[in-house]
């Protein structure tokens, strides 16, 4: 019988969703993973297989638990409401996605079918231009440039 995971899945995953966020899948190494994480590397690849398997499970958590509920919010309270939508800017929730459509997508079509999927539904949420705009600003916020959300 083997040891009993010594940490929680869902856990790490959403750690690994802030790690991923914030430096990116090629800025980020097994060892940061493992250290940011605090899990053994045997225990990462046990549970995930590789680097990019906690990847896609970070991706697909992220969508489901983060990224699709600011939008259900979004279109509850205001739907097609320029002003309403400026949280998903300020609050970091496009972080993920915008790293995963530049970075993974190009060369991964499993993350290319899941940023394109994420982007119709913003797309349907918020309207093409708007989504388009959200997009740049958040961008525009992590090099560090503010701009105005309406």
């Amino acid at each position: 019988m083997g040891r009993p995971r010594g940490f929680d899945e869902e856990v790490v995953t959403r750690a690994a969703v802030r790690l991923f966020a914030g430096r990116a899948y090629d800025g980020l190494s097994v060892d940061d993973l493992v250290n940011g994480l605090g899990v053994h590397r045997n225990s990462l690849y046990k549970t995930f297989g590789s680097k990019r398997g906690l990847y896609l499970t970070a991706l697909r958590w992220y969508l489901e638990h983060e990224f699709e509920p600011a939008l259900a919010a979004i279109e509850k309270l205001a739907p097609k409401d320029g002003g309403r939508d400026a949280s998903l800017i300020e609050g970091g929730v496009l972080d993920l996605l915008l790293l995963a459509a530049v970075e993974q997508a190009p060369g991964d079509s499993e993350v290319a079918g899941l940023i394109r999927g994420a982007l119709a539904r913003l797309d349907d949420a918020v309207g093409v231009e708007r989504a388009t705009e959200l997009l740049g600003l958040r961008l525009r916020a992590r090099a560090g440039q503010e701009a105005s959300a309406d």
